[in-house]
């Protein structure tokens, strides 16, 4: 499901990510190695009215990214002080404006063509500019807010700037290179030819723009060409592991001699990196092998995106082509809130097992991966003991909620729905109830679901509201609230779960809007109480009171606001969010699609 909580880098690239997909030799695909680990890119242009929704869509979410990036400056500074102070220079260039404006300001160009790459594990970003000046402009103006100029250099006639931190080993270049601005973080020693092809210097050997792969991932997976990814983890994990990557490798080092400040543990000890991890990582990779995504619906009104996960054979076969018998699978959910989730019981503990097996006769030798053998012995230990009833019969979970109402302080929310737990045994299921409550023991369920009264003493927790039972063939499913019971048998006669289908989900506006509103709500109470603690503890012991700390916390405060009115903004436009998981052949694909108003 899409919510509002999005990294903004990725919010920014997809309003960039909309030009020509012809074949420039400058483009930015132009740039990218065959060999990338990961890559985001733009392979066509949006017309105006759907770049003006995409702006608008931005902007709604833009106060929250601020804040959010905000915290990220306030949380970093008792460790990098510097670096804190640049990201605020950063987010002030932000704050208050729009994307159409930020890009203004910088030079961006919003119809512009935008790629987001690796070279190796390192991330590049390249985007076209409409005015290079406005950019250079922009990077002063950093520097003054930053507090001091960044470094400069130049490679063969290039300039650059550059800023390295210490504490992470790596460097931050940025370069106007022709009309397209470039941006990278490289190790601090990153080797000359990495530079040079960072900047664009040295071209690849063999580009991902030539060989075409997305453009037919997108007509293999239905993709809109507006924004396609993909992270191929067998490419990228080894990389990690192996310490053969430049980028990697000065994050590595630098964390190491962090703690070797702290426990005095040479640096060369924490550096070796056996072999084993290098295959080990491989082994990993081959199980899921990568990931892809794109848009396959993007206007003014819909925000449609599919996301694939590719997975090892053996793993798809165990689900593809499984038919799970629990109702409501098979068709979209009809309440405010509808969501079912499958969990083959039967299935999984036959995987995992297997799953256990395998690491148990090839554990793993890595020392960064050893805690993965204890791991897969004891989910074979959970599988064995998840075949005993009625946990071994469970087919899935439906959840149903028609109505919501956030609640008062210290007190329960009002809801109205139904809850169905899908087994091969229902009346197990029902035994194991009535063995807790004697109460329960005393209702007469058949399996033609007909809802039966649940006795108020155990529909007390519930704030009063009636509740009922209902049993079917594969299912036992509870009602709560004034009409649900009505609802009841429709639902466990509902189409079970085709071919392969792991999940469904409906949710609409308005309960996606008093979602939101708990949530502030909540986290109201919450700071609201913990400034009170802080005032009596300040009354018993004065000498603890600190302004820096009451400042900061009155800060993050105000950061939460923020993020919650932007969430109940972009809420107010939503008219109904949903989402499906299913397992095809050659692997899991996650599709979400968002109607708005």
């Amino acid at each position: 499901m899409r919510l509002t909580t999005r990294y903004l880098a990725l919010g920014i690239a997809g309003v960039l990510l909309a030009a020509c997909g012809h074949k420039d030799k400058d483009a930015p695909l132009a740039f990218v190695p065959a060999d990338t680990p990961y890559v985001v890119a733009n392979l066509d242009v949006l017309d105006d009215n759907t770049r003006s929704a995409m702006l608008a869509q931005a902007d709604a979410q833009l106060p929250a990214q601020v804040a959010q990036l905000k915290a990220a400056a306030d949380n970093m500074a008792a460790k990098d002080a510097d670096n804190a102070r640049l990201l605020r220079a950063f987010v002030a260039e932000l704050d208050g404006k729009t994307i159409e404006t930020f890009a203004q300001n910088t030079g961006l160009n919003i119809k512009g063509r935008s790629a987001i790459y690796g070279l190796g594990l390192a991330p590049v970003v390249r985007f076209e500019l409409t005015d290079d000046k406005a950019f250079d402009a922009f990077i002063g103006r950093l520097e003054t807010a930053y507090g001091k100029k960044f470094d400069t250099a130049t490679i063969d006639g290039q300039n650059y700037r550059k800023h390295a931190s210490t504490q992470s080993g790596t460097q931050v270049i940025i370069a106007i290179v022709g009309k397209q601005a470039v941006a990278a973080l490289l190790a601090a020693d990153a080797p000359q030819p990495l530079l040079r092809q960072a900047l664009g210097l040295d071209r690849p050997a063999k580009n991902i723009q030539d060989d075409g792969r997305l453009d037919k991932l997108a007509k293999d997976k239905g993709y809109q060409p507006w924004a396609v990814g993909q992270i191929d983890l067998t490419r990228a994990l080894p990389l990690a592991a192996s310490g053969k990557d430049p980028f990697f490798s000065a994050l590595h080092k630098a964390h190491a001699e962090a703690e070797s400040a702290k426990t005095g543990e040479p640096v060369a000890n924490q550096l070796q990196i056996p072999p084993s991890c290098e295959s080990d990582a491989t082994r990993i990779a081959a199980r899921v092998p990568g990931v892809s995504f794109g848009y396959t619906k993007l206007d003014a009104k819909h925000q449609d995106i599919r996301l694939d996960v590719a997975l090892a054979q053996d793993i798809s076969k165990a689900f593809a082509g499984l038919k799970i018998e629990l109702p409501g699978l098979g068709a979209p959910g009809t309440s405010p809130f509808d969501m079912s989730l499958a969990i083959p019981m039967a299935q999984l503990r036959t995987f995992w097992e297997a799953q256990a097996a395998a690491v148990a006769a090839q554990p793993f030798t890595c020392p960064t991966m050893v805690d993965l053998n204890e791991g897969f012995t004891k989910v074979g230990e959970l599988a064995q003991k998840a075949a005993i009833p009625p946990f071994g019969d469970l087919s899935g979970l439906r959840i149903a909620l028609d109505t919501f109402e956030p609640a008062a302080e210290n007190s329960m929310p009002k809801f109205s729905g139904r809850v169905m737990i899908g087994t091969a045994n229902p009346a197990a299921l029902l035994a194991m109830g009535s063995m807790v409550s004697p109460t329960m023991a005393q209702l007469k369920l058949t399996n033609d679901g007909k809802p039966v009264a649940v006795p108020a003493e155990l529909s007390a927790p519930l704030g009063g509201q009636p509740a009922w039972l209902a049993m079917g063939d594969k299912a036992l499913a509870v009602a709560i609230g004034q009409g649900e019971d009505g609802k009841l048998t429709d639902m466990l006669k509902s189409p079970n779960g085709d071919a392969g289908r792991m999940a469904r989900m409906r949710l609409d506006g308005p309960m996606y809007q008093a979602w939101v509103k708990a949530m502030a709500d909540k986290a109201e109470q919450y700071a609201a109480a913990s400034a009170v603690t802080d005032n009596e503890a300040a009354d018993d012991d004065a000498s603890k009171q600190d302004a820096d700390a009451e400042k900061a916390k009155a800060a993050a405060v105000a950061r939460s606001k923020a993020q919650f009115e932007s969430m109940r903004a972009q809420a107010e436009r939503v008219k109904e969010v949903s989402s499906e998981v299913h397992v095809e052949d050659a692997g899991m694909v996650i599709s979400s699609q968002t109607e708005l108003k």
